[in-house]
């Protein structure tokens, strides 16, 4: 006969997660697979979820399933989301290239380059037509994300007016935050927000990692799941080459910094120095502190592929990003729950 107790005891309890969910355009349907298979694991619940970006569209949209029907309507709502993002735009008019590596018809090119330095986004779009503001609408409940049982949600934004950041948690929700979060001020009009001027979160916090620390569960795994690279593997040449490197640090250094910091201050709360006293050590000391990053998988694609949506490319990128998260897992197995698997300041040291 079997021992029902010693099976009940092997029987694992899904663990508080805590997720930093950085951004990175059409590049966030990595994320999509990489959430897609930890969702799938069984392993966590996610209580707590920062995001900029892609990375808040990312946390937005899994917050919003999870609430309907736990981990299986998690990973329903973020299929459901980029399969539809994929139909927005007729990206099969201006890609050319296969699935793995789209890039843009090169007239479409020189018309984007042309048209970000002549006009701005309001001269082009007078009447603010924005696709992805009826796709939220149509995929979120922001009243259900304000519920007390909704996972903690943090939302970057960025002032334009004094380049700081803002933050966005669960009570102050709405389709502007989000769009917010993602509005790249030389393809969108400026997002106003109580009479204020916002920007992409990413300028400011890629994704913000302090509110994970300070509001998210005392005990936990605290993930960041990174869309850029933890160094770029060859210096650009070229005069394009160089403005994407120059917007890539752009969007990386605040976040690097801060990454590096909550790192420092675990090692010293652990230690019993600097952050050795008072419940920020506590929770400090309650972390275990995980990375999973792209492994170069996105640094080969042209920077522009940050802006393709077509649906044959997200799906790849979401396979990429299932399986480099299954690879994780497999990787991690007997450490998730029970100790940390990164050093932030060695990898942003």
């Amino acid at each position: 006969m079997f021992d029902l107790p010693i099976l009940r005891r092997r029987v694992r309890t899904p663990l508080p997660l805590s997720l930093a969910l950085q951004g990175g355009g059409a590049h966030g349907a990595y994320a999509w697979g990489v959430l897609d298979a930890l969702l799938e694991s069984g392993r966590f619940v996610p209580q707590a979820i920062s995001g900029a970006s892609a990375g808040a569209m990312n946390a937005l949209v899994l917050a919003d399933g999870w609430l309907r029907d736990g981990p299986d309507g998690a990973r329903e709502a973020l299929d459901a989301f980029w399969h539809r993002l994929g139909e927005l735009l007729p990206t099969h008019w201006f890609v050319v290239g296969d699935e793995r590596r789209p890039s843009l018809h090169g007239g479409v090119r020189l018309a984007m380059q042309w048209s970000r330095l002549l006009f701005a986004p309001q001269q082009l779009n007078p009447l603010d037509l924005n696709p992805l503001r009826d796709l939220l609408l149509e995929r979120i409940d922001f009243e259900r994300l304000r519920q007390a049982d909704a996972p903690r949600l943090f939302i970057a934004t960025t002032r334009a007016d004094t380049g700081r950041l803002r933050l966005f948690d669960n009570r102050r929700l709405s389709v502007e935050v989000a769009l917010a979060s993602a509005c790249l001020p030389t393809l969108h009009r400026t997002v106003m927000i109580d009479g204020l001027p916002h920007w992409d979160g990413g300028f400011s916090a890629n994704p913000p990692l302090w509110p994970l620390v300070e509001h998210g569960p005392a005990e936990a795994d605290l993930l960041i799941l990174m869309l850029m690279p933890l160094r770029f593997a060859e210096l650009p040449g070229g005069a394009g080459a160089i403005r994407e490197r120059s917007l890539d640090i752009a969007f990386g250094a605040a976040f690097q910094r801060e990454a590096w910091l909550l790192g420092r201050a675990w090692q010293d709360a652990r230690a019993g120095s600097g952050w050795s006293a008072g419940p920020m050590a506590r929770r400090l000391r309650g972390l275990r502190l995980h990375l999973i990053d792209e492994r170069q998988q996105l640094a080969e694609l042209p920077g522009e592929s940050r802006l393709i949506a077509h649906q044959p490319f997200l799906t790849h990128l979401r396979d990429l990003g299932r399986q480099r998260a299954q690879d994780w897992l497999a990787q991690h197995r007997e450490a998730i729950g029970r100790r940390s698997t990164v050093d932030l300041t060695e990898a942003f040291g």
